[in-house]
C-alpha cells in the first residue's frame, strides 16, 4: 500500500516560503452565489457568514451534523422556537446567517513588471474547504485541503500586467466527505464556514530556490539530518552551493541542480551541549540554509525552527529524551464561538495553551481536525505535546477503507500535514482521526500506521482515536479505561460501586503491548451559565442556552439557575477527580484525554467543562484546585472506602505519580487528617531519599484509629509532596446513632396508609420513605438517578442514566444538622442518590421548597425534591424520595441521614409551612 501514499506536487504543498516580494490580496473581493450576478462584496480573511451575507436560519436549513434528538422539529415544547422570527435550535451553537455550496471571490490584481523573472505562487491558507482557480478565464487547478494552505503556482499565467483571479470555494463536502461530525466541518463546534480565513497573498519566488526542508533531530548522535528539496525551473542545469547554519554550526556543500526538482541531503553535527526540547525546557533551534550560484549571489534561503528531541516507546511507556512522559491531555473539537472558525491569532492560542498549563495538562488532542500553523508554533514556543488527525471522523453516514474518495483524502492529507507541519517539535502524534467504521478500516489504518512509521519517525502513531488496537500502533486510543464510558448507565463504577480510590485499570492494560492513553474520559456535565448568553457578541449565538433559560423560568427556578451551576460544578469536579486519579494510580499507563477542559457547544450542548468555551472559569473550581490532582506530581491515597463509622479506623496506602522535570531529593512527605474548621486530628510523616520519575511510588501506610470522633464528621485527609498537596473527604458517623428524640414520637412508614393519615389527623409526624422503584413514573419514577452527573448529555445519547446532576441543599438546615454537608453532592450523598427517587414537586404541590433538591436535566427543569416537608392538616410530614429501607446495616450514611431527619422532627424548629392535602400524596405511588 506503501505506493498509494503519493507525495503532493510542489505546487500545492510548499513549506519553506523564500518569498522575494509578495501583493497581500486581503481585503475586499467581489462575492456571489451566482456568477451571472456579481452585486456583493465581502472581506477576506473572513467567511461568507462571518460577512454576515447568507441565508436566514430555519427549517430547511441544510446543517452538516447528525441530529440525534429530532424532537425539536416536532415536539410542542419547541413550537415557538419553530417560527421565523423566533428560530432557535437547542443541538449546537447558531450562527446569524448560514450558507452551503459554492461561492464565488473575485479580485483584480496588477503583476508588477519585475516578476516576469520569477515564479509567481497563490497562497490561500485555511480554506474551508475545496477550491478551484480560474486566471482571466484560463482554469489554473484545485485545492482539496481541509488543514493546510492552498497553493497555486501560476507562473504561465499570471505574466506583468492586470488579472483577473476567480475563486469558488465548495463547503457541501460533495468532493470528498470526511463524515458530518468531524469538528473539521461540523456545525456541531466551528460550523461548516466557507471561505478564507489564513494569509492570502501572492508571491515572487526565485526560480532557483529551496522549495521544502525536513528536519529530523537525533539526539544520541547530536546531530540534526536534513533533506531538502530543491528547485530549478529554468530550462537548464545550474551549479550551486547550499549553506546551512544552525546553533553557530555551519554546514556547506555543492550540487548540481537539474531542471525540476532534486533532493539534497545533510547532516550537521550539534556539539555536546545540545539543548532538548520538551514540555519543561521548550528550546527551538533554527536552521538557517543560503542557496548560492557560481558567482557567490544569494539565489534563495530559508529558515526553519524545530526541536531537539525524541519520542519513543519502550516497554509500554512513552519516553520523551529518554524520561517518562505521562500524558495529561483535553481535546480541542474546533470550537470558536466569536467567529464561527478557527482562530489565526497567536493571542488565542496562547491563552489556551496557558489555560491547559494552570490546569495541570502537557497535552492537546485535536479531535477530527488540524491546527493552523500559528498553534504549532506556540505549541513549540510552550512546549505543548500534539495529537493531530487527518479531519475525518468516519462514521455515521461514512466509512473509511472501503473506497470512497475519503481513502485517499487520508492518504493525502497525511502526506500534506507532514510536509508542513513536520518539523515543530509539537507534533508529536498523528492518527487518521475519530472512531471510525468500515469493514475494511482495520486493514487500511493498518497499512497507514505502517508507512508513517516507516517514512517519518519524528511522532508516534496510531490507527485513529477510540478504536482499533492494532498491534502495529505505537499507542492506544482506548475509551475502556474510565469511570464511565458509553452505555453504562447506572452500572459503571463511580454509580454502582461505593466511593473509594483504591481501584485502577491495571487488570485491562496488561493485555496490551503498547502504552494506553484513555480516550475522551470524563464527558461529566454541569448546569448551563445563562450569565454565558451575553458573551456571544461575535456571528455565533447561544440560542441553545436561551431555550434552556426560557423553560427554566417558565418552570419557576429562574432564581436558582446559578446555584444549579455551581453545586453541579462541584459535583463535576468531583468526577474528573476521580476519572484523573485512576488513570494516575494505574501502572504502565500512558496518560488521558479529557472531554474535557471547555465546553463542547454542540451534539446537543455537552457542558464538559470547568471552563467555558471562551476558556473562561465558571466559579466553582480554581486552576489551583484542579491541579491538585492534575499536575506533574500528584500524591494520591487509595482508600477502600470514604464513609466511616467510629468504630472502624482510616486506613490507606499512599503514592505519588510524579512525571516532573526531575527526580525528586529528600522530599517532604506526610499526611495531614483535619476537621472541616481547620483543626488537626492527625498527622505523620514518612521519608525518602529520592522519588524517581514514574507512577506507584509508595510512599508510606496511614491507619487512624476513628473512635475519638463522637459526632458526626467530616474530614480532610491531606498527602502533600514538597509543595504538591491533593486532599479527599472523609466521612465519620457514630456506629450506633445517637438518638435525639422520642421514637414513638414520629411514624416512620413507606405508604400513606391508614395509620399514618391517623397519626397525621392527630396532628403527629410523619416521615414517609417512599421504597427506591415505588414512585410512579409520571410523578418522577421514570427518572434514573445516580451519584454522578450527567454523562455527555441525555439528547445526543438517547436518555443514558443519570439524568440528573446531583443535589442542591441548604447545608445549614436543621434537618441536616446531624449530617455533614455542603449544598452540593460530595460522596456522602452516594447513598442517597443509589437509593432514591426524584420527586416530580410541581406535579404533587406546585411551588413546593424541598429541603434537598435533585438538580434536573436542563432539557427538562423539572422541579425535583428528595427530602421535603408538608403540612398535612394538623399533622406534620417529611417526604423522602430517599429509600430508608434496605439493607440499613449496610448503609451507615443512611442511617445517619435518618437520624438527623428525625432530630430535626423532634425539635421545635419543625415547622413546615407548605400545605398539602393526603390524597395528593397517594398519587406518588
Amino acid at each position: 500500500m506503501k505506493n498509494l501514499f503519493v507525495l503532493l506536487s510542489c505546487i500545492c504543498c510548499f513549506s519553506c516560503k523564500p518569498s522575494i516580494q509578495q501583493i497581500d490580496l486581503s481585503g475586499t473581493w467581489e462575492f456571489t452565489t451566482d456568477t451571472s450576478q456579481w452585486n456583493q462584496s465581502l472581506i477576506l480573511p473572513g467567511s461568507v457568514t462571518s460577512n454576515r451575507l447568507g441565508e436566514d436560519i430555519s427549517m430547511s436549513t441544510p446543517w452538516t451534523g447528525t441530529i440525534v434528538d429530532s424532537s425539536f422539529f416536532f415536539a410542542d415544547k419547541y413550537a415557538e422556537y419553530r417560527t421565523a422570527e423566533n428560530f432557535k435550535v437547542p443541538f449546537w451553537l447558531q450562527p446569524e446567517k448560514y450558507f452551503r455550496g459554492e461561492a464565488w471571490y473575485k479580485k483584480t490584481v496588477e503583476i508588477p513588471q519585475n516578476w516576469d523573472k520569477y515564479d509567481v505562487m497563490l497562497t490561500l491558507e485555511r480554506c474551508h474547504w475545496d477550491t478551484e482557480l480560474w486566471i482571466d478565464g484560463n482554469y489554473a487547478g484545485s485545492g482539496h485541503s481541509l488543514g493546510t494552505p492552498h497553493r497555486y503556482l501560476l507562473t504561465q499565467w499570471l505574466t506583468p500586467g492586470k488579472h483577473e483571479l476567480l475563486l469558488k470555494v465548495d463547503n457541501s463536502l460533495k468532493t470528498v466527505n470526511p463524515g458530518i461530525n468531524s469538528h473539521s466541518v461540523t456545525d456541531h463546534t466551528q460550523g461548516n464556514w466557507n471561505g478564507v480565513i489564513g494569509k492570502i497573498a501572492l508571491e515572487a519566488l526565485p526560480q532557483i530556490r529551496i522549495n521544502h526542508l525536513d528536519i529530523f533531530p537525533d539526539i544520541d548522535h547530536k546531530k540534526v539530518k536534513v533533506e531538502l528539496e530543491a528547485l530549478n525551473s529554468t530550462s537548464t542545469a545550474q551549479e550551486v552551493t547550499f549553506k546551512m547554519e544552525v546553533g553557530g554550526r555551519a554546514f556547506e556543500k555543492s550540487q548540481t541542480l537539474p531542471t525540476g526538482t532534486s533532493p539534497v541531503y545533510a547532516e550537521i553535527e550539534m556539539g555536546d551541549s545540545i539543548l532538548l526540547w520538551d514540555e519543561f525546557h521548550p528550546h527551538l533551534y533554527q536552521l538557517n540554509v543560503h542557496l548560492s550560484g557560481t558567482d557567490g549571489k544569494e539565489l534563495s534561503h530559508c529558515s526553519e525552527q524545530f526541536g531537539m528531541r525524541k519520542l519513543e516507546v519502550v516497554q509500554n511507556h512513552i519516553l520523551i529524551n529518554g524520561r517518562k512522559v505521562f500524558f495529561r491531555g483535553m481535546l480541542d473539537c474546533a470550537a470558536f464561538p466569536l467567529t464561527g472558525y478557527p482562530s489565526m491569532d497567536k493571542e488565542y492560542w496562547v491563552k489556551m495553551f496557558t489555560n491547559c498549563r494552570n490546569h495541570g495538562l502537557n497535552h492537546v488532542r485535536f479531535h477530527s481536525w488540524c491546527p493552523p500553523e500559528i498553534a504549532f508554533q506556540v505549541a513549540d514556543e510552550m512546549g505543548f505535546y500534539l495529537q493531530i488527525e487527518c479531519s475525518s471522523w468516519a462514521n455515521q453516514g461514512i466509512t473509511i477503507g472501503d473506497g470512497t474518495s475519503l481513502d485517499q483524502f487520508i492518504r493525502d492529507e497525511s502526506e500534506r500535514m507532514v510536509r508542513e507541519y513536520g518539523n515543530h517539535p509539537s507534533f508529536c502524534m498523528m492518527l487518521y482521526g475519530n472512531e471510525p467504521s468500515g469493514e475494511k478500516s482495520t486493514p487500511y489504518l493498518a497499512d497507514f500506521v505502517t508507512h508513517w512509521k516507516e517514512k517519518d519517525t519524528r511522532r508516534l502513531y496510531s490507527t485513529a482515536a477510540g478504536w482499533p488496537n492494532l498491534p502495529i500502533n505505537d499507542f492506544l486510543n482506548d475509551p475502556t479505561p474510565r469511570i464511565q464510558g458509553w452505555g453504562q448507565g447506572l452500572t459503571s463504577i463511580i454509580n454502582s460501586e461505593a466511593p473509594r480510590t483504591n481501584y485502577d485499570w491495571s487488570n485491562y492494560v496488561q493485555q496490551f503491548n503498547q502504552p494506553v492513553i484513555s480516550h475522551e474520559i470524563g464527558q461529566w456535565c454541569v448546569y448551563p451559565d445563562f450569565k454565558e448568553i451575553s458573551k456571544y457578541t461575535g456571528l455565533m449565538k447561544a440560542h441553545n442556552f436561551e431555550i434552556f433559560r426560557d423553560d427554566l423560568k417558565k418552570n419557576g427556578m429562574i432564581h436558582l439557575a446559578d446555584s444549579f451551576l455551581l453545586a453541579s460544578g462541584k459535583l463535576q469536579a468531583l468526577c474528573y477527580k476521580a476519572d484523573i486519579e485512576a488513570a494516575l494510580r494505574t501502572p504502565d499507563f500512558g496518560g488521558f484525554q479529557l472531554l474535557g477542559l471547555y465546553d463542547f457547544p454542540g451534539q446537543g450542548t455537552a457542558l464538559v467543562g470547568v471552563l467555558n468555551v471562551f476558556g473562561e472559569e465558571k466559579g466553582y473550581i480554581s486552576p489551583e484546585e484542579y491541579r491538585q490532582f492534575c499536575n506533574t506530581t500528584v500524591p494520591l491515597a487509595r482508600l477502600p472506602k470514604l464513609i466511616y463509622t467510629n468504630n472502624e479506623s482510616l486506613t490507606a496506602s499512599v503514592e505519588v505519580a510524579h512525571f516532573g522535570d526531575k527526580q525528586l531529593s529528600n522530599p517532604k512527605l506526610g499526611w495531614i487528617l483535619s476537621t472541616d474548621d481547620g483543626k488537626t486530628i492527625g498527622k505523620g510523616q514518612w521519608n525518602a531519599n529520592q522519588i524517581s520519575i514514574g507512577n506507584n511510588i509508595p510512599l508510606g501506610n496511614i491507619n487512624f484509629p476513628l473512635s475519638g470522633i463522637t459526632e458526626p464528621k467530616q474530614l480532610s485527609l491531606k498527602v502533600y509532596v514538597n509543595d504538591f498537596e491533593n486532599e479527599w473527604h472523609i466521612w465519620v458517623y457514630p456506629s450506633t446513632p445517637r438518638n435525639q428524640y422520642a421514637d414513638n414520637d414520629i411514624l416512620v412508614t413507606n405508604s400513606l396508609d391508614n395509620k399514618a393519615k391517623e397519626v397525621l389527623e392527630k396532628g403527629g409526624k410523619v416521615l414517609l420513605s417512599l421504597p427506591k422503584g415505588k414512585l410512579r413514573a409520571d410523578m418522577g419514577g421514570d427518572i434514573q438517578i445516580g451519584f454522578s452527573s450527567i454523562f455527555w448529555n441525555t439528547a445526543w445519547t438517547l436518555g443514558q442514566a443519570p439524568h440528573t446532576l446531583g443535589i442542591l441543599c441548604n447545608p445549614h438546615h436543621p434537618a441536616l444538622s446531624q449530617f455533614p454537608t455542603n449544598y452540593y453532592s460530595d460522596y456522602q450523598w452516594w447513598d442517597a442518590m443509589s437509593y432514591s427517587n426524584a420527586i416530580e414537586m410541581d406535579k404533587l404541590a406546585k411551588g413546593a421548597q424541598p429541603i434537598v433538591r435533585v438538580i434536573d436535566d436542563w432539557f427538562t427543569n423539572r422541579s425535583l425534591g428528595l427530602i421535603t416537608e408538608f403540612k398535612v392538616g394538623k399533622g406534620k410530614l417529611v417526604l423522602s424520595g430517599i429509600d430508608f429501607w434496605q439493607k440499613m446495616d449496610e448503609r451507615p450514611a443512611a442511617r445517619q441521614l435518618l437520624n438527623s431527619l428525625k432530630a430535626y422532627m423532634s425539635s421545635e424548629q419543625f415547622h413546615p409551612v407548605q400545605e398539602i392535602k393526603t390524597e395528593n400524596l397517594q398519587q406518588l405511588y
